[in-house]
């Protein structure tokens, strides 16, 4: 599987790193609007072809994926101009700014027999599918909370008078965008489609720099906090009527996966790759080495999910992005 990326980002470094550790997967070209950007990222992994024009990059004949990891506001306009040119997609999260772009980014995909993933680490990792596995033990649900807080590099910019591209409107950003996008992920991946959602959001000029999600369930909710203006201790807990679970990090990671049932406590962690990403490169490769594309399009079907939560919660909070006002 030969890949292209398009990005610079940290993001796009971790995907190299998983790129590199995966057998049958390789980067040949990375596309950035200055090739000095991305100049560091080639020397280090190897990656000889840098392109300034996408179009160029796009036409090679030899690049089966294109990994898509621009500001949020671009996921839509990238992926469908790769696919356009006959690519199969790997987007990052969130996958687009809204339903509206979810849809012809899906109908695409389909209709043309393409391959169109999200790169969204929650779903692959060890560990939260040790946890899938173990839920049934801890009995009826009656409550999860989830807990990804973390200080944004950017938020003294932010502070000062700057827009970053993680707190612009204008680039789809935001704390339910960035970060508490995984508690949705974690939480849908594991009980399905809330019956109705709120977002209380913490807005600062137009964009939320932190918020609580609430998701509604039959006989639970699930609090789902993301915040990119303060420190928190990041976890989530399951709590059922046998028994709890808690998982100590991120939800992006779940690095640590303890139960708790009858006073005694079990620890299920698993050990896993440092680099994340690791997990879903192998899983989208092997999809697309056996050419499983109603798993794929199966994968989408529960994006489609999380992204009609993900804007349901977001429109609650009173964020717009500019590409609502489009179509």
């Amino acid at each position: 599987m030969k890949v292209a990326t398009i990005g610079t980002g940290f993001i796009v470094d971790w995907f190299l790193d998983a790129v590199k550790q995966n057998e049958d997967v390789e980067c040949v070209a990375m596309y950035t609007r200055k090739k000095e950007h991305a100049q560091n990222l080639a020397d280090k992994y190897g990656i000889k072809d840098i392109y300034e024009d996408l179009e160029a990059m796009l036409n090679r004949e030899d690049i089966d994926f294109v990994y898509v990891a621009s500001p949020n506001s671009l996921h839509f306009q990238y992926s469908l101009q790769a696919m356009q040119h006959g690519k199969h997609v790997i987007c990052e999260k969130p996958f687009t700014s809204n339903c509206r772009e979810f849809q012809i980014l899906d109908t695409y995909a389909r209709e043309h027999h393409l391959f169109l993933f999200e790169a969204i680490v929650t779903s692959h990792m060890p560990n939260y599918l040790t946890l899938k596995e173990k839920l049934p033990e801890l009995g009826t649900i009656r409550m999860v909370q989830c807990n990804f807080s973390q200080y944004s590099s950017r938020y003294d910019k932010f502070l000062a008078g700057e827009t970053p591209n993680v707190f612009s409107p204008a680039f789809s950003g935001g704390a339910l965008s960035d970060i508490n996008i995984y508690n949705l992920h974690f939480t849908i991946g594991l009980f399905g489609k809330p019956n109705a959602v709120q977002y209380l959001p913490t807005i600062q000029r137009g964009i939320d720099t932190s918020g609580v999600a609430i998701l509604k369930y039959d006989g639970f909710t699930s609090v789902c906090v993301g915040a990119k203006d303060t420190r928190s201790r990041c976890m989530a807990q399951i709590q059922g009527e046998k028994g709890y679970a808690v998982v100590e990090s991120e939800t992006s990671k779940c690095a640590v996966l303890k139960i708790y049932k009858d006073g005694k406590e079990e620890n299920l962690t698993l050990p896993q790759n440092d680099i994340a990403l690791y997990y879903e490169v192998k899983e989208f490769n092997r999809l697309f080495t056996e050419q499983d594309y109603t798993t794929c399009y199966q994968k989408l079907e529960y994006s489609r999910t999380v992204m009609e939560v993900y804007e349901a919660a977001r429109k609650d909070g009173g964020i717009i992005f500019d590409a609502d006002h489009i179509g």
